[in-house]
């Protein structure tokens, strides 16, 4: 029997890493771990993974995080962030500058 994940997290959706490595926009969801095996780091590779465009201290980058490891953002994000770095639509998805929004 094959298990189906649903993904808690949508793109445009702004979440935080739970150790606050990083806060961000969701750019994109995979089903599963989509990279060599012996980089997982001990995290179940069968869950949820998300391409985050994060902002750090040094600006912004791409994370690609686990579900387990994501919570919801809220409003982390701060108004020069939004401004510098996102597009945002009326019902709070964000997306990078340079991509449109759905």
């Amino acid at each position: 029997m094959t298990q189906v994940h649903t993904a808690r997290f949508s793109i445009g959706q702004v979440v935080r890493h739970r150790d606050d490595a990083f806060r961000g926009v969701v750019m994109d969801v995979d089903c599963a771990y989509d990279g060599p095996a012996a980089e997982t780091g001990g995290v179940d590779p069968s869950q949820p993974f998300y391409r985050v465009f994060a902002l750090g201290d040094d600006g912004g980058f791409v994370a690609y995080a686990a579900e387990a490891v994501l919570e919801h953002g809220d409003a982390v994000l701060l108004p020069d962030d939004v401004g510098r770095w996102f597009t945002h639509d009326a019902h709070g998805h964000h997306a990078p500058l340079d991509m449109r929004l759905h």
